[in-house]
Order: structure tokens, then sequence, then C-alpha cells
């Protein structure tokens, strides 16, 4: 059949696509012959369809991506801020996230421990987070919410169930919340940055523990070193929450490095970022609260080891811990978890497994696959602490205040949905 005789065809597939369409599909059911028309075989169908719309589902348009905002000061960063922007990510589809500068923080609520490049590097390099906006107010103003509404395209601000409140006593979201785009979301049970300090003021005074008699709720654990309350209660869902859930491939290269990692700090997100960089898979190991006391002292560590390790698995650049690493590096670790390379930072809190004792190391350098690697920062735990020893008295009489509040929350705290 010419392209002449069959030219009544081609125009009724074109004026008529559907009526054709459905001409072509009962002929194919029953059998008959497609020469018919014009030697159309059933393999081009589809093509032919593509191209002419045939049986097309109507597209739909393309889902606006949700973008929420939360601000904080995110001074001595913990796993509840982690989990806080966890549940803040999960209210939207991309998260923006406010990092409150150094002069309204003092004017708000005293001194940071943490400047403002430490508190961004630690947010940055959170996995939830996509983007942040430095030295955002402590209020939400209105010509803030309007900027963050109109130049970020924000469609929500997120804060926790705990109530915010600027010096004067008004609600710091009070705006938000009028304009209908504030969402709350479930504050983490047992720590707080208050908490944190309170750790460190309570084992760091002239190198003496502070001495802590106040009462204790039986179901109130004790912190090993320094007899402070915690109030922490870890659950399997909150690791499995914090979890990547993958493991790596079979021609993974996985990189290794253990640590204390207490009191997570600007220095650790960036000597994990440099790991990672040297593989395709980083594995932390989480050394036990026991063996960062035996090599670091009784006051050690300030963050229980389920703390520490949330800590480590909400960074965007940790594949997978492992919870009460050993302090030797095995032939058997390396072989069970196919290590391809173990690394540690040239900056440490303690080296001395250095001067006595075996080298924990001696397996995977006698294995050649050890690397001794430049810490980008200079940042260890105890120089954190020690910014806040510098100024006990400034931080006794703040915590002094923020524990009071934190009473009153846990006194009048009810159940809130999430989570």
């Amino acid at each position: 059949m010419d392209y002449e005789s069959s030219n009544w065809i081609w125009d009724g597939v074109y004026y008529y696509p559907h009526l054709f369409g459905g001409l072509m599909l009962t002929a194919a059911l029953l059998g008959l012959s497609t020469t018919y028309f014009g030697g159309i075989g059933l393999s081009s169908l589809p093509y032919m369809w593509s191209d002419l719309g045939l049986f097309h589902k109507k597209k739909l348009e393309k889902k606006k991506r949700v973008r929420v905002y939360m601000d904080g000061c995110f001074d001595l960063m913990h796993y509840g801020h982690a989990n806080a922007l966890r549940q803040a990510k999960a209210l939207g589809d991309e998260l923006v996230v406010g990092v409150v500068s150094d002069e309204e923080i003092i004017a708000n609520k005293g001194p940071p421990v943490l400047p403002m490049e430490e508190r961004l590097a630690l947010v940055s390099g959170l996995k939830w987070v996509d983007e942040v906006i430095a030295d955002a107010p402590y209020a939400i103003t209105e010509q803030f919410m309007r900027s963050l509404f109109n130049d970020h395209k924000i469609d929500y601000i997120i804060h926790g169930d705990d109530p915010c409140l600027l010096p004067d006593g008004t609600d710091a979201y009070a705006l938000a919340k009028k304009v209908g785009r504030y969402k709350q979301i479930k504050r983490t049970e047992g720590v707080s940055s208050t908490d944190i300090l309170g750790r460190i003021l309570a084992s760091c005074k002239d190198g003496n523990v502070i001495e802590d008699n106040s009462p204790r709720d039986a179901h109130e654990e004790s912190h090993p070193s320094t007899g402070y309350i915690s109030r922490f209660l870890p659950t399997s869902r909150r690791i499995v929450q914090f979890s990547n859930g993958k493991g790596p491939g079979p021609n993974a290269r996985v990189v290794y490095i253990d640590g204390a990692f207490d009191l997570f700090h600007a220095g650790h997100v960036e000597i994990l970022r440099c790991a990672r960089q040297l593989g395709d898979f980083l594995l932390v190991g989480i050394h036990t609260d026991q063996i960062v006391r035996e090599h670091r002292g009784k006051h050690h560590p300030i963050m229980h080891l389920h703390e520490r390790s949330l800590s480590v698995l909400a960074c965007r650049y940790v594949d997978e811990v492992i919870i009460g690493a050993p302090w030797e590096v095995t032939k058997d670790m390396i072989t069970t978890f196919n290590i391809s390379l173990v690394v540690r930072g040239t900056v440490a809190e303690s080296d001395s497994w250095l001067k006595s004792g075996p080298d924990p190391y001696s397996v995977p350098k006698n294995m050649g696959i050890f690397k001794m690697l430049e810490s980008p920062k200079s940042i260890t735990t105890s120089s954190v602490a020690q910014r806040i020893v510098a100024n006990h008295g400034t931080y006794m009489k703040r915590n002094a205040k923020k524990t009071a509040s934190e009473k009153k929350y846990y006194a009048e705290k009810v159940y809130v949905a999430g989570d």
C-alpha cells in the first residue's frame, strides 16, 4: 500500500487520534492484520502514541516543594538540636535553618560558648539541613518574616513545644502563629544546652567535682563522672531515625575512624568530612564511657555513649557507627566490616596511648592501611569546656535562671504527638 493511497489513514490519525487509536487497539486484540493500516506495525505503536499523545494520562502539574524554616542559637550542639531539625525536615521537602548571631545571643541570653563560625559548621554538617541563614535574628520580626516568605520562599516556620520567650515576656513566634504559617514539633527529652552546661560546671571547678546533693527520683540516672542527673531515655526507634539504614556496597571503600566524640563540636565535623572524602563509606567507632574514663580521667565523658552516638549519626558525612567500639582496632574488626583504611586525626584529646601501653592501631599499621589525617581545626572537648570554666561566674548565673525554667517545663510537660 503506497503512501498516497493511505493518506486518509494518516489524516485520520492526525485529526482523530483517539478514534484511530481505539481502532488500532481493537484490531490488535482481534488479531487482524495491521498491514491494512499502511504497514503500521504494533511494535511502533508506543512511539506513535508518545508523539501523538494517544492514551496519555493527563500530565500532573509539578508539585511545589514545601520549604520550612527553623532557627536557633545551636550553642553546644547536641542530639536534641539534631532531632529537632530532623522533625522539622519531616514537615517539608527542604529545610532552611537560621543561626542566631553572636550579638543577638548576648543581648537575649548571655555570651555563647561557641562563636558563629563553629555553630555554622555544626548546623551545616547535619544530614537534614539543606540551607543555612547566618546571623538570623533572635525574634521573628515582621520584616524578617516577610523576607523568609518572599526571598527564601518559606512556607512554614517551625519551633518546639517548649516556649521561647523574649526578655519582655512575649512569644518569639507570635507573628508566625498569627498568620497561620507556624508548625510545632516535639521537644527531645533529656537534653538541652542548659543541661550540658550544668554537667560541665558540675565537673570543672578548680579541677574538682562539685558535689550534687539534690534529691533524685528513682528513675533518674546519675552521670557516671559528675553525679549530674540525666533524663535521657534512649530508644531503638531514635537510633533508627538517625541512621541512614544502608550498608556499604560489595566493592565500597570503607574508611574507619574512632574516638570519644564527646561534646560534639566543629572539629569533629571537619575531621569526619575529611575522613569521608577518602572512601565510599564512613564507619565511626564510638568508645564506651568506661574506655573514655580510663584514658581521659574520671570527669569524662560529659555525654553518655548513646548521646554521643546520636550526635555522630546525625552528621551528614557518617554512614554508620559502632556503639561501644573497642579501644584496639583488631584484625577481626577489619575483616568483619571490610575496612579498607583506618584513620586518626592529628588533633586529639589525649595521646597517652603513644607514651605507654600497646598501640591500638598496630594491626592496621602492619597491614599498611593506617593513615594519620591532618585535623582542619584544633578544637577539642577540653578546649570547649575550658571556655565555660573561664567564664564560670557568668554561666553559673545564666544556668541558675535557665535551670528554673527547665524544671518548670518538665513539671508542666504534657504529651505532644509526632516525633
